[in-house]
C-alpha cells in the first residue's frame, strides 16, 4: 500500500514477495552453471531444478 501511495506501483496493483525457492534458485544460478549443480548434488527435487534452470 505504501509503495502504491508513493507512485511506485500502478493503482490497484500489489506486489507479492519473492518465494524463498525463487530467491535461492536465483542465487545458485548466478553462482554456478546448472551442470555443475547436477554433478555436485545427488538428489535435487524437480521443482527446484526447474527454478534453477529458469534463472540460469
Amino acid at each position: 500500500a505504501a509503495a502504491a501511495a508513493l507512485g511506485l506501483l500502478p493503482l490497484g496493483k500489489t506486489q507479492s514477495p519473492e518465494s524463498l525457492l525463487d530467491i535461492a534458485a536465483r542465487k545458485v544460478a548466478e553462482k554456478w552453471p546448472f551442470q555443475r549443480v547436477e554433478e555436485r548434488f545427488e538428489r535435487i527435487p524437480e521443482p527446484v531444478q526447474r527454478r534453477i534452470v529458469y534463472w540460469s
